[in-house]
């Protein structure tokens, strides 16, 4: 058996959904606000279920809220986010549902006095990629003095569901840490094995 076939993904991801999701999306360092905004919402959507839930949702509230832009959900109405909440192709919570619209004003605030999003949540992490270096997922935390740090200075600017373990799923799935296993072929110290 060949070395490069020894490598196998993250334990987690099973099923055609998320394997699409790992083998693509999670762990891939992002700099980009909106992307960065849209993941803040949903990882927020997520709180005391699963990610696939979030996942297999996550089309129909990119149509629901307006593909994430940060002005036009800032500027939903009630009665707007009051109807989703009768959508049962969202996960139809009052406070998570609100959120939303909370963190766009939130976004939107942080911008008018200069911030960008991708400058703030990368300080956390001194603008680099924190590689962990983990075999198995047992090890991988829940929370980190950084995660935990980024949710105190993400509530202080208004920010809702953002938690210190929603805020390390978050760092994890947007890049700023790369969690996957050793013996994944997504781990950067497998790279030269992977070509």
């Amino acid at each position: 058996m060949t070395k490069s076939r020894e490598l196998e993904p993250c334990s987690w991801a099973k099923g055609d959904l998320y394997l699409a999701y790992h083998q693509n999306e999670w762990g891939v360092e992002c700099r980009d606000d909106k992307k960065l905004f849209e993941k803040l919402c949903l990882e927020g959507q997520q709180a005391g279920l699963s990610w696939i839930t979030v996942l297999k949702k996550r089309d129909h509230y990119r149509q629901r809220f307006h593909k994430f832009n940060p002005p036009k959900v800032a500027a939903m109405s009630d009665a707007d986010l009051e109807d989703c909440l009768l959508d049962t192709g969202l996960i139809r919570n009052r406070l998570k549902i609100y959120a939303i619209r909370s963190n766009a004003q939130a976004y939107l605030a942080m911008k008018k006095s200069g911030i960008k999003l991708a400058d703030f949540v990368w300080g956390f992490v001194d603008n680099k990629v924190v590689v962990n270096r983990y075999s198995d997922m047992s090890q991988i935390p829940a929370q980190t003095e950084q995660s935990l740090a980024m949710s105190k200075a993400l509530k202080k600017m208004g920010f809702k569901f953002i938690g210190p373990t929603i805020c390390y799923a978050f760092m994890q799935s947007m890049g700023l840490v790369n969690d996957h296993l050793t013996n994944c072929p997504q781990h950067p110290d497998n790279a030269a094995r992977n070509k």
